[in-house]
């Protein structure tokens, strides 16, 4: 084998990974923490302030990070400017609802579903978007950054603040036979992965 198809291959390992391993659908708590944390990104609904679309469902991508990868705490956190549009929103109405889906890792393309497929598990946590200060902000900066080092170069005229979501319910689709709920004293105790197991993705 060349050194030029060898690199492909090697490429092509790295790229698909190793299998990831999720929770079994009957624990909903503990697969909502599981992919919160697998999770990057977010798209986040807010009631928007904004013509032509005021007092519309607005939907838009949001970088997130509950902690490092395998030691999430559950609580997404964001890096937030108030010159952008959904920030704004929030600044009307902090009510929000973030999305997350496993159609974001490797896991649903390697198993052959399709992201709308509840087998493509699939979270959304409701709840109140609010900027964080003190410790709370030392935590953001920390989950963040250690996920995203490209947002420690962000512009500083920006005026950057770290946020966090406050959940008060979260829904889980991760099986057939419909929607789950979670509460978030259910989901706050679970624990996102069985260290004897391996949760590499």
């Amino acid at each position: 084998m060349n050194r030029s198809l060898l690199a492909v291959c090697v490429a092509l390992v790295a790229a698909v990974g190793e299998p990831l391993s999720v929770p079994p659908h009957e624990e909903v708590a503990r697969m909502a923490r599981f992919v919160v944390n697998k999770c990057d990104w977010a798209s986040m609904a807010t009631i928007s302030t904004h013509d032509p679309v005021k007092g519309q469902p607005f939907s838009n991508a949001f970088s997130i990070s509950d902690g490092p990868a395998g030691n999430g705490t559950g609580t997404p956190f964001m890096y937030l400017t108030h010159m952008e549009i959904s920030v704004q929103d929030l600044q009307v109405n902090p009510q929000a609802s973030l999305s997350v889906s496993l159609a974001q890792t490797s896991y649903c393309k390697n198993h052959g579903f399709d992201p709308q497929s509840p087998l493509c598990a699939h979270i959304i946590l409701s709840g109140s978007v609010t900027e964080v200060n003190g410790s709370e902000a030392s935590e953001a900066k920390a989950a963040l950054f250690s996920r995203h080092p490209e947002m420690i170069d962000w512009p500083t005229d920006h005026n950057w603040f770290f946020a966090k979501m406050n959940i008060t319910q979260v829904w889980v689709l991760d099986y057939f036979g419909g929607v789950k709920t979670v509460t978030p004293e259910e989901y706050y105790r679970a624990a996102p992965y069985i260290k004897h197991r391996s949760d590499t993705q």
